[in-house]
């Protein structure tokens, strides 16, 4: 579809444009509410129920994510090629079944790591493509002019629901156990599916003459490696997400095995990561219009990396408060990196390529979840959790580094 026919059906204004934001607004929290709860109950089900290994936990982490390597390329052009609202509800539904077969075999004495291993890349992989699908929605709904404001709106719920899911996914693996507890996100998602039905139709932007499926993702790929500052942004992306896959592996671990925290206190520890990025996402808007979008990513970067040091410093305890705080300081300084790059690539991105584009960022930079999860687990593995936490902590150092030594420094706006 050209740019000139998107621009018929592009956002609606006025109340009916708001009204359909803010019931993909509601979709979204719902349904990230009972991911969040997952990030949590799965690998305590593992820890506690299966007596995973720290590499076998690592490796639960990776296969949820492994999926960036996998689909996302191939998921950008089915976004261009699908009408979707469609491709939102289905992936929606298939995420609920697959969260619903945990407490089903559990229920039957039946749960296995290798079943555990399954579900989490199958929903990866469904998360992919409805990520993609999502994000290259939202610009079909709202003006341009709003979309700082609007993404800094999403990512805050997202932010909100890291805040209260893993703490409410701590408590109920407590008290009902993980299996169970998994419950609440197979109902998210139907519920999601629910409201994503309700928006309006977003015919596929594929153009009339379809091109060949590689060559689609050629062009995407290029118009991202091209692009000098989309580029840099996502090197800089993929060296955060590394951090982020890390992290994911071996926080869990960490506060279970070497800080003796009980299940309801971790999901209260791994919540501040919530509470950091609440704070930051409300006030992204402001900190793009004082500083501009590039300076305020870079000091972003900058505050994220040095306050990450102080997890692997933690000890049992009062020292809770040390990891609390070095949690909440890196998601603070990830979300806003996050909300500015994202609104950049939708403002300059032509419509018909921006599926695409969203896919190729995923892929590369998203990609290295799973790398940094296979990593961690093997150096906890070695070293143990806290040695392996302080590698973590070093190697995001890289991510400011790269933005320091780009010309991306001497901008003051991306758009400069």
């Amino acid at each position: 579809m050209t740019a000139a026919v998107r621009q018929q059906t592009g956002p609606a204004e006025g109340a009916a444009g708001s009204a359909v934001f803010w019931r993909y607004f509601t979709a979204s929290a719902i349904s990230n509410t009972g991911s969040a709860v997952t990030t949590v109950a799965l690998p305590l089900i593992a820890v506690t129920a299966l007596h995973a290994s720290n590499f076998q936990i690592s490796l639960l982490t990776a296969a949820g994510n492994v999926a960036w390597l996998l689909v996302s390329l191939p998921a950008g052009v089915l976004a261009q090629r699908l009408p979707l609202r469609g491709v939102q509800v289905s992936t929606d539904l298939t995420r609920a079944l697959a969260i619903l077969s945990v407490p089903v075999a559990a229920a039957f004495g039946l749960l296995s790591l290798a079943q555990l291993v399954l579900v989490s890349l199958l929903v990866g992989i469904a998360t992919v493509v409805f990520d993609v699908a999502n994000s290259s929605f939202l610009p079909s709904i709202v003006p341009k002019e709003q979309l700082t404001a609007r993404n800094s709106l999403t990512s805050l719920s997202g932010a909100a629901t890291l805040l209260g899911g893993p703490a409410l996914g701590g408590l109920l693996v407590q008290l009902v156990g993980g299996a169970a507890a998994m419950l609440a996100d197979a109902v998210s998602y139907l519920a999601s599916a629910g409201l994503l039905r309700s928006l309006p139709a977003v015919p596929p932007s594929a153009p009339t003459t379809r091109q060949p499926f590689l060559e689609q993702i050629k062009e995407g790929l290029r118009f991202v490696g091209r692009h000098p500052v989309i580029r840099v942004c996502v090197l800089d992306a993929t060296l955060i997400n590394f951090g982020c896959g890390a992290l994911a592996a071996l926080v869990p671990v960490f506060l279970v095995r070497t800080l003796d925290a009980p299940a309801g206190l971790v999901g209260l520890l791994m919540a501040t990561e919530g509470i950091g990025s609440v704070l930051m996402a409300a006030r992204t808007p402001a900190l793009g219009r004082r500083f501009g979008s590039a300076r305020a990513t870079v000091l972003a970067g900058c505050f994220a990396a040095g306050t990450a040091f102080l997890m692997p410093l933690a000890g049992p305890g009062w020292g809770l408060l040390v990891f609390a705080l070095g949690n909440a300081g890196f998601s603070a300084g990830v979300v806003v990196t996050s909300i500015l790059t994202r609104t950049h690539r939708q403002t300059v991105t032509p419509p018909e390529l921006l599926p695409r584009v969203m896919a190729s960022v995923r892929f590369i930079s998203w990609g290295a979840i799973p790398l940094g999860a296979l990593a961690a687990g093997a150096a906890a593995t070695a070293y143990g959790p806290r040695a392996a936490l302080a590698l973590t902590c070093a190697a995001i150092t890289l991510s400011p580094a790269v933005l320091l030594v780009s010309r991306v420094r001497h901008l003051r706006e991306f758009t400069d």
